[in-house]
């Protein structure tokens, strides 16, 4: 009978035919037979499913296996012996470089006819010790999935005892050497079914034998944590870690942190290869296990391992939120990653250049998976705004993508910040401040933000870039009896000559201090900048004076000079005056008082006041550079469109006062005197979005900084319980104040008053109405007759004969801007730029006037960001924009310098011709070799990091390119179908790039 099966199965004949005579013969065996004849048949069959080169051969060999299991099971069970096993398990079957590769198909099928003979106990024995060999030589993924279903259908065969440990641990080392070494999405699904069977034995041993778990991770982590140079272990060893109990994590965890014997490398590499994992599209719980591990090495204080896993593979988990499959556990990831990095915004930076194109994507696929993730996302996007705000040149696209999604309060963001933190202890992360390669492109130098001292960083930085401040503070001498001046000398040279990326301003911290401020509390920038203005006047007014005298002006009167000299720096570069008038409205008696200030505080107007809509203020025009000239009538002012500031003052002559303007840029022809009543058209002065594009400046309902300098000087009356005490009338009586500016700052600081009490809530609440602010500021400034002829005129723009009033033109040079809500919280940061003259020396000083081509356009002079440690180029357009993008970001504290050839230009016009004389100042012997040293010292340092750093990274897991799976997604916008990127498979690449 099996010559003429074998001659039926060799046969030429249709293959229905054939299985018509096949059919005969398997019928025919379920009857009675002699040993010899089933030896006969069974031996055919076994050449037939072993060896057969065709899948219907292999189909008729095991259907008469089948037959004479069932029908004859004494001759297959002496058929199906111990020794032929074991001849099939070592020594296969088939002749020698074609072995069959279903040896482990057969003996499954066997199997199920001799387990209740007495050689089954024999057989299983054998085969415990033969699937252990098997393994330890580390076989294909499709016959380690042959082995997990040959042991799944009869557990009989599981190795036992420390044999069964040492199985589970050789076969995590097979599951590590796994790869997929084709693109095909059939083969693909059959290769992570493959995985998914090992996996699925593993989670049976591990449920009937607990024990063989932790032997069983502790050989996982060793493949992940090994840093010798190999084949990087399988992603699909992320199969293995979805079976462990979550239950034992706590303690896993707990045991790989404190494990002293586990290196900060191997630490790094297993973790790094862990966050890979996340790409692996069968793995349930793979995101608990990572983040549970980062959490672990946060609470042992492994912050540089943190910080460079993070860095090396934030960029990689984040591309992984293109695909479906993957993404609720790589959002998961992701979330923890940048939420726990709180010590620095480089994390949250590297994905800036990305998340436009994933929110793209996202809202492009439509799906309830997309639209869960953009939520999210957006909420971690606004966490991280909040976090590190101060960037708005770069937040400004991704701002751009997400504002039609849903904004977390900022409750909500406290407390997701305040639960993912790795430590509540800041100063642990004190020395983790952000890596900076080299200097910024800009040449600028960054300051180290020590803990919430952004504000005093923003004000240095500010002052830093007050150009004839600095130089005067630079050209100071040894010995001149001020502490606290030679540190601010010490701090601005290191910040002019450093090769550092950025120093830390410690000492003249600790210096300049005051006694009521909280270590390591946030603080207002503006009370700061007041008491350091204070300490180094009084230091330098109490007999420290200035060893370097300015030389002396041609120009400058006796008087003059006299009182120049005797005027400390402070009071030279930020100095002003302004009257305060005091007329009782009974009486009409006038009492007035002098007094001096570096800042204007400028408290807005209430809201039922719109400064705004009235004419005293004129908008800003596009014209080109130009200075408002005073009209040569005084009739003109009195029939300007202004209305009168204030009653005339009892013994003053009736002087129209003038309002504060602004100036801007015009069109070639257009007139250029907007003192003039055709100057400003009324649509003109109703609409401020004139100013340099629509983008660049406020809502029409919104204030601008002329509005609240004019609300400044805008009388204020005294009335119910803040009547003023007459002298004259010897009571209390309703009056009149009024403060005029009777000598203009050479660096005019104002201060936006934002922060207001609320007695409700017993807080201080921020303002946060958008300010516009001038790129240049016109002021008006009191002149007393007996010294208008002392004012330098120059051209036109003088006081105006009688008048009294003069105006004085100022260049905005610093914006410092508060990131946030309130005053004890939030960020600081600044914009600045470097106003200096343009006027060559000895130009004349005449009645000339200047022309527009002579002066630098104002757009043009370049404009920097100050953050901490980070200073970029920034533009005027983005100081205009801040808080059109981000309401939180206003302006707070701003400096204007007062243009040459304006009042008191014998004072102004020696610094600035110091500046011009001595150029970059020239440091002392001891500070030029304390910043030699310094420099000497950081290539040090930098060489030293280097070394160490690549020895410390080397060990890094290498991963395909993170940018591929973006590039990808740009380049299969036309592809369809199930294996897309959006659908959650992936194409004949794609899918293969997510995998693997």
């Amino acid at each position: 009978m099996d010559k003429i099966l074998e001659a039926v199965v060799m046969s030429s004949y249709p293959n229905n035919v054939k299985q018509g005579l096949v059919r005969r013969v398997i019928e025919a065996a379920k009857q009675p037979m002699d040993s010899e004849q089933c030896w006969s048949m069974l031996e055919l069959s076994t050449k037939l499913y072993l060896t057969g080169d065709t899948k219907y051969k292999r189909e008729i060999g095991k259907e008469v296996l089948e037959v004479y299991g069932h029908y004859h099971p004494e001759e297959f069970e002496e058929f199906f012996n111990v020794r032929f096993l074991l001849s099939l398990l070592q020594e296969g079957y088939g002749p020698l470089g074609k072995r069959s590769h279903y040896v482990l198909d057969y003996i499954q099928l066997g199997l199920q006819f001799v387990l209740e003979s007495p050689s089954a106990n024999s057989i299983f024995s054998l085969l415990r010790i033969e699937v252990l060999r098997k393994v330890c030589e580390r076989p294909s993924p499709k016959q380690c999935a042959k082995i997990s279903k040959l042991l799944s259908q009869h557990p009989q065969c599981i190795p036992t005892g420390k044999h069964q440990v040492l199985f589970c641990q050789q076969l995590i080392r097979c599951i590590g050497q796994f790869q997929c070494v084709s693109e095909g999405e059939e083969d693909i699904m059959e290769f992570l079914e493959q995985v998914n069977k090992v996996s699925g034995l593993l989670q049976r041993i591990w449920r009937a034998q607990t024990s063989a778990i932790l032997p069983s991770l502790k050989e996982l982590f060793t493949i992940i944590s090994s840093t010798e140079e190999q084949e990087v272990p399988s992603n699909a060893l992320a199969s293995v870690v979805q079976f462990v109990p979550l239950e034992l994590m706590d303690g896993v965890i707990r045991n790989l942190t404190n494990d002293d014997s586990i290196t900060d490398v191997q630490m790094m590499t297993a973790i790094g290869r862990m966050i890979d994992w996340v790409s692996w599209p069968l793995g349930k719980n793979i995101d608990k296990w990572i983040i549970a591990l980062l959490k672990g090495l946060a609470a042992v204080k492994k912050f540089s391992i943190l910080i460079e896993v993070t860095l090396s593979k934030i960029e990689k988990v984040f591309s992984k939120l293109l695909y479906p499959i993957v993404r609720e556990g790589a959002l998961s990831v992701l979330q923890y990653m940048l939420l726990s990095f709180q010590h620095s915004h480089e994390a949250f930076h590297l994905l800036l250049p990305h998340i436009p194109r994933l929110v793209a994507s996202l809202k492009k696929e439509d799906s309830n998976s997309a639209t869960s993730s953009l939520e999210q996302l957006a909420e971690l996007i606004h966490c991280m705004f909040f976090r590190f705000s101060g960037f708005p040149d770069l937040y400004e696209p991704v701002l751009e993508a997400v504002k039609a999604l849903p904004i977390p309060n900022e409750d909500r963001i406290k407390h997701l910040l305040g639960q993912n933190a790795w430590t509540s202890q800041k100063n642990e992360l004190a020395c983790f401040y952000p890596r900076l390669a080299s200097k910024s492109e800009t040449g600028k130098i960054g300051l180290i933000n020590l803990g919430n001292t952004c504000y005093m960083n923003s004000i240095i930085q500010s002052l830093f870039m007050a150009s004839d401040f600095r130089h005067s503070v630079l050209n100071l001498t040894e010995g001149n009896s001020q502490p606290l001046m030679t540190k601010l000398q010490w701090l601005f040279a290191f910040l002019e000559h450093s090769q550092r990326p950025a120093i830390s301003p410690e000492s003249f911290l600790s210096a300049s201090w005051p006694p009521w401020f909280t270590p390591g509390a946030q603080q207002d920038c503006s009370e700061y900048l007041k008491y350091l203005l204070d300490r180094l006047h009084e230091e330098e007014k109490t007999g420290k004076r200035i060893y370097q005298k300015l030389k002396e002006s041609s120009l400058m009167s006796q008087a003059v000079e006299h009182h120049y000299l005797n005027k400390t720096l402070i009071e030279k570069m930020f100095g002003g005056k302004m009257m305060t008038k005091i007329r009782c409205l009974k009486c009409l008696n006038v009492s007035s008082r002098e007094e001096a200030f570096t800042d204007l505080s400028l408290a807005f107007p209430p809201p039922d006041r719109h400064t705004r809509g009235s004419t005293s203020v004129l908008p800003v025009e596009e014209i080109g550079p130009q200075f408002i000239e005073p009209p040569e009538n005084p009739s003109q002012l009195m029939g300007s469109p202004w209305i009168q500031r204030k009653a005339p003052v009892a013994g003053d002559p009736a002087v129209p006062p003038m309002p504060v303007e602004t100036l801007g840029f015009q069109e070639p022809g257009e007139a250029a005197d907007p003192l003039s009543g055709n100057a400003v058209g009324v649509d003109a002065a109703k609409d401020p979005l004139l100013a340099f594009g629509e983008e660049a400046c406020a809502p029409k309902d919104s204030r601008s900084v002329p509005d609240l300098i004019n609300y400044f000087l805008s009388p204020e009356r005294l009335t119910a319980e803040n009547k003023y005490h007459c002298e004259k009338c010897a009571s209390l009586q309703d009056a009149e104040k009024v403060a005029e500016l009777t000598e203009g700052p050479h660096y005019l600081i104002l201060t936006l008053l934002r922060f207001s009490f609320n007695p409700r809530t017993m807080k201080r609440k921020k303002i946060l109405d958008n300010v516009s602010i001038p790129v240049v500021l016109k002021l008006p400034v009191l002149v007393a007759p007996e010294k208008t002829e002392e004012v330098c005129w120059r051209g036109n723009d003088r006081a105006a004969p009688g008048s009294g009033f003069m105006s004085v033109v100022y260049d905005l040079c610093s914006v410092v801007v508060h990131s946030g809500i309130s005053s004890e919280s939030g960020h600081y940061y600044c914009y600045s730029r470097e106003c200096t003259d343009t006027v060559p020396h000895g130009q004349p000083q005449d009645g000339a006037p200047k022309l527009a081509s002579d002066k630098q356009l104002d757009f043009e002079i370049q404009w920097y960001l100050f953050n901490d440690t980070r200073v970029s180029f920034s533009s005027f357009e983005s100081v205009s924009n801040v808080t059109s993008f981000f309401p939180k970001d206003t302006a707070y504290v701003l400096f204007y310098r007062q243009q040459p050839g304006r009042q008191s230009c014998p004072l102004h016009e020696a610094l600035a011709e110091a500046g011009r004389l001595h150029g970059e100042p020239s440091l002392h012997k001891d500070l030029m070799e304390a910043i030699s040293k310094d420099n000497i010292l950081y290539l040090q340092e930098q060489e030293k990091e280097a070394r160490n750093r690549a020895a410390y990274i080397s060990a890094l897991p290498k991963s395909p390119l993170w940018w591929r799976d973006f590039d990808r997604d740009k380049d299969d916008d036309s592809s369809s179908g199930g294996c897309s990127p959006a659908a959650g498979g992936g194409g004949s690449g794609s899918f293969h790039g997510l995998v693997f």
